[in-house]
């Protein structure tokens, strides 16, 4: 038996326990506990919610346990963090069932393949933890749940779920953010913790312990799959086949404690059968939250709509995924406004009790579970979500196609390969495609993934315009629109017809293509994001290169804007063969010219050619800048086109030196305040004497004021409302006079109220269509148009054509959507504006972005147009 410190503990903070017997120091329920367990403070030194654990005492703890009970308890390595951190999960059953847990493993891989079970498997209920760093007692819980289902000694509850069931823990997804957050926590706290929420231990500095290293949310990754801890945990989770998958949270401290049922819209492709699962659990849920007088609420704020969540996403792979949400300390005490204090130890509690009644419900229901998952996954193997079949053009972005494929087969999704000419539902292409059954396990998630749109419930969106009309915020919680064709630029088709292929690898590299012959040049077409890769790591290793803004027409063949050419003449024997070798191992597409000649557009020599070199690029970096915004911008940069970026502090920008820089980007965010006059000055004269500044949405407005704006446009008020203006008066501070006016119905007085300097309202998040200026180099690559991303509420006015230019701007009204809801009035006004800007200023040049072309790191479709701002801008300035 234990220590009583844990039943002290809980006494001392009026705390109900839930059983009778004197309380473990270890765990949250009372019992007895087998003393060959060892416990936190033995392991590390502190007991449980007195102390926030760090990655490294995480790590050591399971460990200890794994050595102590190496016939429950297994632990796996499943990936590394981007700053070398160990990410693992923790296998948890009967010895009985570990004892053959590689034939259980074998069994369940039947089940999710959509085949019969021999009888081996039992379902696994895959409980993660920390997904956001500084959502810190979710990891703390995690090492409470293992410690109780090994130690606990005469508790049936424990030892059902041990023997019906596995548990697998994925303790902390995001070890990195953790990291930052602990250090940042143990330094700011003093001679005792503080529930002041403006404490500076509760004041995180930018970057939060929220994100990872690339400063990514992690939680809405699963189907992007860009970092290695996403790629690592869905690889993992694929092993598996969980039934259930909870991804635990932290929210604001006011707050009490969410579990499922969900808030609406749910996604179409969640089934009526897993939507009775999400019942039962929160039912059992309910009463153990009950048991121990800890409130809760379900069914608000937190949906199951978008795929890119960690319960969404294995909710569309046929388990019952769950958010679970936890009011947070952000430290160990928090003073909450109601005047109640919360403490760590609370919500330590709370998650270890969430964890264990969830496994719990899955054990007293194991055969209903699997049983459940099985009809899921044979269901769709049988065509029952869909029998059509999505084909992937791989004529155009060929390269942005096979990563898409590649993407879609590391998700557990069979991906189909066709190369060469091939006709397939009535179309031909000319380079082969990728096809998508509906017909396998993974059905749902495909159509959710591969469909060009996924509706909302009418009724849902009718509520939501009424909210509005009644002046109340929507409810949706994320973007409404993730199509991942439109995003990677691709085309893709349902056809009902059959469509024949070899299997598609996600291991397998991206073929390079190399055509032509001849040893004047090697040119390389603006296509797609190989491309763009191939350019800069060639501009890295110092091979010249000449870029064109005019199409040209070589050997009866057309070559687009932005194509690059290597001349044989600029460079030495070894320089080519490294360019080659650079095509090979990217996949690019290369073509081999034999002279200069042209039958029409420029030559080589032509001014429409500029030398290229590599730019040196700088970012604006810490406060007044989206930590999301400049890690995504940072990561698209470095990761997936291969140039260098250097961070540079906001509050340094006064008396930064600027001089060596080609391109300074300033991610979204509102950084005026932080940059200052004198920063804002810098950055001003760098473009005026020569410099590109790249800046994205609400940034811009930074440099659209003053009496010679970098950027000259201005952001809209609501549409039909203008901005109130000063009557006739003495002078500034004359008091302003109201028109006097009658009111005949409610909706004029609906209109009075309105804010006149009100915003549009937010969108959610779509995919919308833009119209390029073909004449300009920015929109190389992008002649039909590109879909981005629009969100927020910015639309920004038009430049005129003696300030600058519109190079992409969004579509008419009519054919302005191509994915996803867009309130009508926000329709209706974003038609026609402008999406990404272009203005000269001296000798530079100052590009905006009207929406982030790097969110989420999910629109590989813009990588062109990002390098055309980044890297192409400043030899074509210059």
């Amino acid at each position: 038996m234990r220590s009583a410190f844990w039943a002290r503990l809980w006494a001392a903070i009026g705390t109900a326990l839930l059983l009778s017997q004197p309380a473990s120091a270890q765990s949250f329920l009372d019992g007895e506990f087998d003393p060959a367990i060892p416990t936190l403070s033995e392991t590390v030194g502190h007991e449980p919610g007195a102390r926030i654990s760090s990655p490294d005492e995480t790590l050591a703890y399971l460990k200890a346990l794994a050595k102590a009970a190496p016939d429950r308890m297994q632990m796996v390595e499943y990936a590394k963090s981007w700053e070398g951190r160990s990410l693992n999960y923790v296998i948890l059953t009967a010895p009985e069932n570990m004892s053959r847990i590689d034939a259980i493993k074998a069994d369940l891989a039947n089940v999710a393949a959509g085949r019969a079970s021999n009888g081996d498997a039992l379902p696994v209920t895959w409980l993660t933890y920390g997904v956001h760093g500084n959502e810190i007692s979710s990891t703390d819980a995690s090492m409470m749940m293992a410690y109780h289902l090994l130690a606990a000694q005469g508790d049936e509850r424990a030892a059902q779920i041990m023997r019906e069931s596995i548990v697998i823990l994925d303790p902390m997804q995001n070890p990195d953010g953790r990291a930052r957050f602990v250090n940042h926590f143990r330094g700011a706290v003093g001679i005792e913790p503080s529930g002041d929420r403006q404490a500076a231990e509760h004041d995180e500095p930018w970057p939060s312990g929220r994100v990872n290293h690339y400063m990514f949310d992690l939680n809405r990754d699963w189907f992007t799959l860009s970092q290695p801890e996403t790629r690592g945990k869905v690889a993992a989770i694929r092993q598996w086949s969980p039934v259930v998958v909870v991804d635990i949270h932290e929210m604001s401290g006011d707050d009490t404690y969410f579990f499922s049922p969900a808030a609406r819209p749910l996604n179409p492709n969640i089934t009526s059968q897993q939507r009775q699962s999400y019942e039962l659990i929160g039912r059992n849920n309910a009463a153990w939250f009950d048991r121990i007088g800890e409130p809760y609420f379900t069914r608000e704020v937190y949906d199951l709509f978008y795929p890119g969540y960690g319960d969404t996403w294995n909710a569309h792979q046929g388990a019952i995924g769950s958010t679970y949400e936890q009011g947070s300390s952000r430290g160990l005490v928090w003073d909450r406004r109601d005047g109640t204090t919360l403490t760590y130890a609370d919500t330590v509690r709370n998650h270890f009790i969430a964890s264990f009644s969830t496994s719990e419900a899955v054990a007293m229901n194991a055969d209903r579970f699997l049983s459940n998952y099985a009809q899921y996954r044979s269901g769709n193997a049988n065509g029952a979500a869909g029998r059509g079949t999505y084909v992937i053009d791989l004529a155009e972005r060929r390269w942005n196609a096979e990563a898409l494929g590649r993407r879609l087969a590391a998700q557990g999704i069979a991906v189909m390969r066709r190369d060469g000419p091939a006709n397939a539902c009535g179309r031909s292409y000319p380079s082969g495609y990728l096809a998508v059954s509906q017909a396998q396990p993974a059905a749902r998630l495909i159509r959710s993934l591969l469909d060009k749109d996924t509706p909302l419930a009418s009724d849902f969106l009718e509520e939501q315009e009424n909210r509005r009309e009644r002046d109340l915020r929507h409810e949706l919680y994320d973007v409404t629109a993730w199509s991942v064709g439109y995003m990677s630029g691709v085309d893709v088709q349902l056809c009902s017809g059959a469509v024949s292929g070899n299997a598609l690898s996600e291991s397998a590299p991206i073929a390079a293509k190399a055509e032509g012959s001849g040893d004047f040049a090697i040119a390389v077409p603006w296509t797609d994001s190989g491309q763009a890769r191939l350019v800069t790591l060639a501009l890295r290793e110092g091979i010249k290169g000449r870029v064109t803004d005019t199409a040209f027409t070589k050997d009866g063949r057309e070559y687009p804007r932005g194509t690059v050419l290597f001349p044989a003449a600029a460079n030495d024997a070894d320089a080519m063969a490294r360019l080659r070798e650079l095509a090979r191992e990217i996949g690019a597409h290369t073509v081999a010219f034999g002279s200069s000649w042209v039958e029409d557009g420029p030559n080589l020599g032509s001014e429409s050619f500029v030398r290229l070199t590599l730019p040196k690029v700088a970012i604006a970096w810490d406060d007044g800048i989206s930590q999301l915004s400049a890690g995504a911008t940072r990561y698209v940069l470095e990761q997936r086109l291969g140039l260098p970026v250097v961070p540079i502090r906001t509050n340094r920008f006064a008396r930064a030196d600027l001089s060596d820089y080609d391109v300074l980007i300033v991610p979204n965010g509102n950084p005026a305040g932080t940059l200052g006059k004198g920063g804002l000055a810098t950055i001003s004269d760098f473009v005026k004497g020569g410099g590109v500044l790249v800046t994205f949405e609400q940034s811009m407005n930074a440099f659209a004021s003053g009496k010679s704006p970098l950027l000259a446009i201005k952001r809209e008020a609501a549409l039909g409302l203008e901005p109130s203006e000063s009557e006739d008066g003495d002078g500034e501070d004359a008091p302003k006079l109201a028109e006097g006016r009658e009111f005949g119905s409610e909706g004029e007085y609906r209109d009075a109220i309105q804010n006149q300097q009100a915003l549009p309202d937010t969108l959610p998040g779509a995919l919308l269509n833009t119209v390029a200026d073909p004449d300009h180099f920015l929109s190389a690559g992008y002649d039909d148009g590109a879909v981005v991303m629009a969100s927020g509420s910015q639309i920004f006015t038009p430049l005129d054509r003696g300030t600058g230019t519109n190079v992409m701007r969004f579509a008419a009204a009519d054919r302005l959507i191509a994915s996803g809801y867009v309130w009508d009035e926000n329709r209706r006004q974003m038609a026609f504006k402008p999406y990404l800007m272009a203005q000269p200023s001296g000798s530079g040049l100052t590009i905006g972005f009207a929406n982030d072309p790097t969110s989420r790191a999910y629109l590989d479709g813009l990588d062109l147009m990002l390098a055309n701002a980044v890297l192409i801008a400043p030899s074509r300035v210059r």
